[in-house]
């Protein structure tokens, strides 16, 4: 089949996965608290012929499609989970959970798979085993590493991995993809310093945990601009304080709240090292006590070479080189599917939601946002796509 005939019969069905998208959207769910999503997932792919299993990592589904004799084993991940933000688009569809929406198009992600699904169920011309992920709590959640932890590469191995992400700010259906580190590690810190507290007027008999607190927070600004290569990306946020109640009052304590991004594992091991040891000795310097609470987050997602080339040209011959952007900048923003691409090769790839005044510029994580439904299409036909290529049949 060519693309041109992909595309049409894609845009052909788009209407009934479109439909499935905006009751996904109109029903969000949080992490790990997919159950009507999970199972509408599970009952559309058990329909077309898939061996579904469901509960893997808590409500994570996959179904797998066996073709002809090949061995070459395929994964293909969707995210499914929403964000605890009250939606503001007044769509006829907008969410009938106060406090909850679909704010990142995993709606979105969770139709494109499921519009593959259904044309390599009953049209696909492929050799080989097709592993499709439908995975919980993305946002935060961690829910890769749960469906990892409950087995999934073991129970459905797979010789490559790939996911895609919209982005709002890029056209409409252009395609972009990065080799190697595509989207920052994170991690968190909470820092809680224990002073002497004492009256206002007379910080001699205290130890003022705020001044201290000040002072940590303009050391932290010198992590990454004297301890990184200015070449690497790297962030340090302090992006709360937590100290006192009045102004003649030296508080017992202080709390700061910090973030780390990084797109190297060495300088993310490095930020954690001089954050420890500048806050030590910040801390000593004013006479408090430092306690930190370090709590790693999502670990650095990279694309491997051999795959993300292979991304490319399946992006390249359904849309053409001039709608695909080769080594997009690397995003400061993090995804799980990072520790799914640990344990398999593969590439994590964007699909534009739109740009300039278009439906879908509008930004992630924003009560206006809304997955531009454009893409169910093209971003089905890609995943069909790289399907038969992937596990490619023989003539």
């Amino acid at each position: 089949m060519s693309t041109t005939a992909l595309l049409n019969d894609l845009h052909a069905s788009a209407d009934t996965f479109i439909g499935i998208r905006r009751d996904i959207h109109q029903h969000p769910e949080l992490g790990f608290d997919e159950h009507r999503t999970s199972a509408l997932v599970a009952e559309k792919l058990q329909a077309w012929g898939y061996t579904v299993e469901r509960h893997i990592g808590g409500t994570g589904v996959v179904g797998r499609l066996v073709r002809g004799n090949g061995t070459r084993r395929l994964g293909l991940r969707a995210d499914m989970d929403a964000l605890p933000i009250d939606e503001a688009t007044g769509l006829v569809y907008a969410s009938a959970h106060t406090g909850v929406m679909h704010a990142c198009g995993h709606d979105g992600h969770t139709a494109m798979l499921l519009a593959a699904a259904q044309h390599l169920a009953e049209r696909g011309r492929f050799d080989g085993t097709l592993n499709l992920i439908f995975q919980p709590a993305e946002e935060g959640g961690g829910g890769a590493v749960r469906m990892i932890d409950d087995g999934l590469f073991e129970r459905y191995p797979c010789d490559a991995i790939f996911a895609m992400h919209n982005m709002p700010g890029m056209a409409q259906g252009r395609l972009a993809m990065r080799e190697g580190p595509a989207m920052a590690s994170s991690d968190y810190a909470t820092i809680t310093l224990t002073g002497v507290g004492g009256h206002g007027a007379m910080p001699h008999r205290a130890a003022d945990p705020i001044v201290a607190a000040a002072s940590i927070v303009m050391a932290l600004q010198s992590v990454v601009s004297r301890n990184i290569d200015p070449l690497q990306m790297a962030v340090v946020t302090v992006g709360a304080i937590h100290a006192g109640k009045a102004n003649n009052v030296i508080p017992q304590g202080a709390v700061l709240e910090v973030s780390v991004r990084a797109l190297d594992r060495e300088v993310r091991k490095k930020i954690e090292t001089r954050i420890k040891a500048l806050v030590a000795a910040q801390a000593e310097s004013f006479g408090v006590q430092a306690q930190i609470d370090w709590r790693p987050g999502y670990a650095v997602l990279v694309n491997t070479p051999e795959e993300t080339a292979f991304a490319r040209t399946v992006a390249e011959e359904l849309v053409g080189p001039a709608q695909v952007t080769w080594q997009t900048p690397p995003l400061p923003g993090s995804e799980d599917f990072a520790f799914m691409l640990e344990r398999v090769p593969g590439c994590y790839l964007l699909i534009g939601n739109g740009d300039g005044d278009a439906h879908g510029a509008c930004m992630v994580h924003n009560p206006g946002y809304d997955f531009n439904d454009s893409n169910v299409a093209v971003g089905g036909a890609y995943w069909v796509l790289l399907t038969e290529r992937f596990l490619r049949a023989a003539n």
